[in-house]
């Protein structure tokens, strides 16, 4: 089980906050932006008096206000095929364990999302990937490249759109492309889609639902990072594939129910949000341009434009970024404060990749970011000096 690079230097910040240090954390994407207040005064306002399971599928209402959210972007579903999990993680492994045996292969970008490789391991199943290069903008990487990495054990196909961590979004082209190669191997296509309303390019999204290949299709999504809820723990895998369905139900009466006063937030969250979702994405965006000016104005450091989520993987002119943050939390001060990064050599498979980037998320107010911008400069100079 390999450790968390969003996390693992954790303790070392820790420490430095026991010190007195104060820490702009670049690392995690955990926003700062306010829960929709229809989603805390539903919490404030719970009258019950036992606070009971849930049913294991999560409650019809949750489920019924989700397809009318997800008709918005196109998405025609029932609410018999939404099923609620204790977050996207959960979704996220109980596909796995649903739809794939121990030994079998799944491919996947890299960089790509760290935790899809613990939820593997967790599952038994064999990661391969394919590359996507910060030079190519972490676009999709060639169909020859999928090809070539498919064995007679070959499962599934796993993409995150926009991608966590380089905000990468996926083309429609690119996904037809996927497509093709999914109906030709008959693969499962899980498809995580949580960061869905942060998608800042002109062309319409397009969700791995409406690619016509329905019973292919494992949908994962999350309130987490919409509604600023990632506590509340409330994730849905989506299909219209009912067999999976039924095994997915297996392992959710086994753990019984997802979280109660989770569901009742975002259930409370979804709908008469409009102008609190437009408000996000505006801020996101704007943090996006400031932030990305910022880094590719710092000597040595290139990040691409990510197009979506709120996250970014740059290039330094350092040789291990690890040790790079690691020393920014030891031994860096700037005014007694420093910055948290997550080294990106943890977000691929291949040991030879990523030693020189980290992914780095803009979930802070711009001031906040400007502060970090400086103080990366800083340790930068700092660094090369020693």
């Amino acid at each position: 089980m390999p450790s968390s690079p969003i996390r693992k230097l954790a303790p070392l910040a820790e420490a430095a906050k026991r010190e007195g240090v104060k820490i702009y954390h670049l690392n995690i994407g955990q926003p700062d932006l306010p829960t929709p207040k229809q989603g805390l005064d539903a919490l404030k306002s719970i009258t019950r008096t036992t606070l009971e399971y849930s049913p294991s599928e999560g409650y019809l209402s949750l489920r019924e206000k989700l397809v009318r959210y997800y008709h918005k972007f196109g998405i025609e579903v029932t609410p018999d095929e939404i099923i609620v999990t204790a977050g996207g993680s959960e979704a996220i492994l109980l596909s796995f364990l649903a739809c794939m045996n121990p030994g079998e292969e799944m491919l996947m970008t890299e960089p790509g999302y760290a935790n899809y490789i613990s939820f593997a391991v967790t599952a038994g199943i064999v990661v391969k990937t394919v590359t996507s290069t910060i030079e190519d903008g972490f676009a999709l990487p060639p169909m020859e490249a999928w090809e070539e990495a498919i064995t007679p054990r070959t499962k599934a196909i796993l993409l995150c759109n926009p991608s966590n961590p380089t905000g990468y979004v996926y083309s429609q082209q690119e996904l037809a492309k996927i497509k093709e190669i999914v109906a030709k191997h008959d693969l499962y296509l899980f498809s995580d889609e949580v960061y869905r309303e942060f998608v800042y390019t002109d062309e319409p999204y397009l969700s791995a639902m409406n690619l016509g290949i329905d019973d292919n299709v494992i949908l994962i999504d999350s309130v987490s990072k919409r509604y600023s809820e990632c506590g509340i723990r409330i994730g849905m895998i989506v299909t219209h594939n009912r067999l999976v369905r039924d095994t997915i139900m297996k392992y959710c009466q086994a753990r019984l129910s997802p979280p109660l006063l989770g569901q009742i937030v975002a259930e409370a969250s979804i709908e008469g949000t409009e102008e609190y979702t437009e408000a996000c994405f505006r801020e996101y965006k704007e943090r996006r341009d400031f932030f990305i000016k910022g880094l590719n104005s710092i000597p040595g450091v290139h990040s691409p434009m990510p197009h979506g989520a709120f996250y970014t993987v740059a290039s330094l002119p350092v040789a291990d970024a690890e040790d790079f943050c690691r020393w920014c939390l030891t031994d860096f001060r700037l005014e007694g404060e420093t910055i948290m990064m997550a080294p990106a050599a943890g977000f691929y498979r291949n040991p030879d990749l990523g030693q020189n980037q980290v992914r780095l998320a803009y979930v802070l107010k711009k001031e906040d970011l400007q502060r970090a911008l400086y103080i990366l400069r800083s340790a930068l100079k700092a660094y090369s000096r020693r």
